[in-house]
């Protein structure tokens, strides 16, 4: 037990989420009712500041929250809930997902239909599987981002808070890549775009779904590069998300006549394809670089599902043509990604000014 204060660095799949979202995210044991107290009582604050359960945060802002609460002791209370112990085959699975491993991380290879994380009627998820992966750690591996339940790819997985925090400012950052590939309906007029249309919820599916909203969405920013093309039937392409909202990519590519194949939701039933192409949706995380935590970075690609490979090849594709593309360089800056660097220097310099403030403070001669 400890009546220090806890940090939490706002992760770069939090990016945008109320206050209350994140605790009932993180920390599921917490209820609103407690958030709310904090929040009354001045003791929930981001990047110093107080802040209401209904706030929204921004990806490399700092929460910071009360100590935990000592356990109390045969009160009647509802004990706190624990992870079923997995078995056998739960840790041989997720084992086998595991294609990078060193002392900061791990690069998992996510199969589709397989969720990250938990939520309602979802019992079956990574995050369930990350106690098979601890292995000599003394902490729990973390997550650090996610990919949809039917993406397939490369999924880093943290093996301490502080990668946790290296990484998630990574992402927050920019600096990380995420490189994916898919199977879209059609061939873009154009073999090398980038689509900037703002996302937001979609009204009246309970946060479900996504949608391009002029006026109120969030920025969201993506390329695509044609890497080959079945008549105009169908194409490969590769894709960048350089913001990271839910479901960018899908939303993106249907927003611009050419749904991801299989992806029912945005696409709706042109979203598939006839000749034996399956109805799994073709959207994979083929690579991700990322600085690491000790120097250098971890660069791991993520081998197709079954199903991705059959389609490639039933639509006469070869694999070593994705390989080839050559390595996109970073975009040029946007007005939003001037305005958050502005911001993250303005808050650098404030920070500076408290130390040197509490500094003079403390001298005794």
């Amino acid at each position: 037990m400890t009546d220090t204060a806890r940090q939490f660095t706002v992760g770069y799949d939090d990016d945008g989420i109320r206050v209350d979202r994140w605790c009932k995210r993180h920390l599921p044991d917490v209820s609103f009712t407690t958030v709310a107290k904090w929040a009354r009582t001045g003791q929930l604050r981001l990047d110093g500041a107080r802040v209401g359960p209904g706030d929204r945060i921004s990806a490399g802002q700092v929460l910071r929250l009360p100590p935990p609460e000592p356990e109390r002791v045969n009160t009647g209370a509802r004990p706190k809930r624990e992870r079923p112990p997995l078995s056998e085959d739960e840790i041989a699975f997720a084992r086998e997902m595991v294609i990078h491993r060193d002392a900061a991380a791990f690069v998992l290879n996510k199969p589709p239909g397989l969720a990250t994380q938990g939520g309602t009627k979802t019992t079956a998820h990574v995050d369930g599987l990350l106690d098979a992966l601890q292995f000599e750690s003394e902490g729990r591996p973390k997550l650090v981002h996610r990919l949809d339940k039917d993406t397939s790819g490369a999924l880093l997985v943290a093996r301490s808070a502080r990668a946790a925090a290296f990484f998630a400012k990574s992402f927050s950052s920019r600096t990380a890549k995420k490189v994916y590939w898919a199977l879209v309906v059609g061939v873009p007029s154009i073999d090398d775009g980038t689509v900037d249309l703002p996302i937001a919820k979609q009204p009246g599916t309970g946060g479900e779904k996504m949608h391009v909203d002029e006026e109120n969405g969030q920025p969201a920013r993506s390329r695509y590069r044609v890497i080959e093309r079945a008549g105009n039937r169908a194409c490969w392409v590769e894709l960048q998300p350089f913001t990271g909202r839910t479901h960018q990519l899908r939303v993106h590519m249907a927003a611009i006549g050419h749904p991801i194949v299989g992806d029912g939701k945005y696409g709706g039933p042109a979203a598939f394809l006839t000749g034996g192409i399956s109805r799994k949706m073709h959207l994979h995380a083929r690579r991700i670089r990322v600085d690491h935590p000790d120097g250098g970075e971890i660069d791991v690609t993520a081998s197709l599902p079954t199903h991705f490979a059959e389609s490639l090849k039933g639509l006469g594709f070869e694999e070593m043509s994705g390989e080839m593309m050559p390595m996109d360089t970073r975009p040029e800056p946007t007005r939003e990604d001037r305005k958050a660097k502005a911001r993250a220097h303005a808050k650098q310099v404030r920070k500076a000014r408290r130390g040197e403030r509490r500094g003079r403070g403390d001298r005794t001669g």
